[in-house]
């Protein structure tokens, strides 16, 4: 079961990337595919079981995915200290700005569950 997850997973980042292209990289290949997947867990495509088990697994350990980031940051100390007040501004902007869309977004989805939920009975 967990390597068919494993594999289900790669498969829709080879698919994203595949897709990005031949788009001409527009979007990352990485967000397409996790749209492509989404979509497909929406249209039940692939059944949510199948991944579960893999994808608490790797929400679980995230924190180990920022690790180059963090290393890359700390490589370019030099530049960004002699614009320090810049970054964080953008910063705390761009923080500010997913906060309040990511609960934006959530209130909108909760409100269409109920509106869902109500439909089916």
């Amino acid at each position: 079961m967990v390597i068919s997850g494993v594999f289900i997973i790669i498969l829709y980042y080879v698919l994203g990337n595949v897709v990005s292209a031949l788009t001409g990289h527009l979007i990352p290949g990485s967000v397409i595919g996790m749209l492509l997947l989404f979509f497909s867990l929406v249209f039940r495509l692939v059944r949510p079981e199948r991944i579960r088990q893999v994808a608490e697994f790797l929400t679980g350990n995230m924190t180990v995915f920022f690790i180059p980031a963090s290393l890359g940051i700390m490589e370019q100390w030099g530049l960004i200290r002699s614009s320090f007040t810049g970054w964080v501004g953008v910063t705390f902007i761009s923080t500010l700005l997913v906060l309040v869309t990511s609960g934006l977004m959530q209130d909108w989805l909760m409100k269409a569950g109920k509106r869902l939920s109500g439909r089916k009975r």
